[in-house]
């Protein structure tokens, strides 16, 4: 089967799909002519689909994606500059949750929102691991609290800068600086072979980060876990993430127990131009 195929009663041959395929592997003869793949285009496509969702007529359809199945873009429910700024200034990182979990099937709307972040080559690496019992949670934060007592004992300037003393304190006294008491925590993590990876699981988080407030929910970014996922054999022993794979970023996830009323001031951007 060849790679796409074209509606000869739908395609106007405007060259939309030529002028927008990354890959340049859409080509387009004459006036006459209808689009066609190049030579090798089967081994140099990335199936990001932009051919099939670019064409106004509905023309183009690659063997793996046809435009009914692509739902149509809503431009009415795409906010203007002033509601997008005012969203994302409102964005916070939650540390305070409610003592209430979050149904699966939300953490899994989220992940699914958040699979559409952009990878490069549309590699789409971005593996998921939802630790989703808080107890779970709990303990994953004292494996950290561990790897912080290691950093003070072996690499004291680096804890000290980082004030892991004053964590670990707060840890023994029952007080979580580390997963903030989080229900759940959203781990992504790929082929750390693959260049795109890093990128890619840090999109992916992003947009589940931006996606969250929209269902109630509040979101942190667990650094310390992700460090701790990084540098401590017993937390990646206890992860058992795939052979070749490596933690990326990691999510806490629940609702949130206060509110905001305001939007908080920041650093004027050094912007430079030429």
């Amino acid at each position: 089967m060849a790679l796409f195929s074209v509606d000869p009663h739908k395609c106007q041959r405007d060259g939309i799909c030529v002028a927008e395929c990354p890959a340049k592997i859409i080509e387009l003869a004459d006036d006459e002519s209808f689009p066609k793949p190049i030579a090798g285009a089967e081994e140099l496509c990335i199936h990001c689909g932009h051919c099939v969702t670019v064409c106004p007529h509905g023309a183009l359809s690659l063997e793996d994606m046809k435009p009914e199945d692509c739902p149509p873009l809503r431009r009415d429910q795409l906010p203007g500059p002033e509601q997008c700024e005012h969203f994302l200034r409102s964005r916070r990182s939650i540390r305070n949750f409610k003592e209430k979990p979050v149904p699966r099937e939300t953490l899994i709307n989220l992940i699914e929102i958040a699979r559409y972040g952009p990878t490069g080559h549309n590699l789409q690496p971005v593996h998921w691991l939802v630790i989703e019992k808080t107890e779970e949670v709990k303990r994953m934060g004292g494996l950290v609290a561990d790897w912080m007592r290691l950093m003070i004992k072996e690499q004291p300037k680096l804890a000290d800068l980082f004030h892991l003393d004053r964590v670990v304190q707060a840890w023994d006294q029952g007080v979580d600086r580390i997963l903030r008491g989080a229900p759940h925590l959203i781990v992504a993590h790929a082929q750390k072979a693959l260049a795109p990876a890093q990128a890619a699981c840090i999109i992916a988080l992003t947009y589940l980060d931006l996606a969250a407030p929209s269902f109630g929910l509040g979101t942190c970014w667990a650094g310390y876990f992700n460090t701790a996922a990084n540098l401590y054999s017993p937390m990646q022993e206890d992860l058992k993430l795939p052979k070749g794979h490596q933690c990326f970023g990691a999510m806490m996830i629940g609702y949130p127990k206060y509110p905001y009323h305001r939007l908080p001031l920041r650093k004027e951007p050094p912007i430079s131009w030429r």
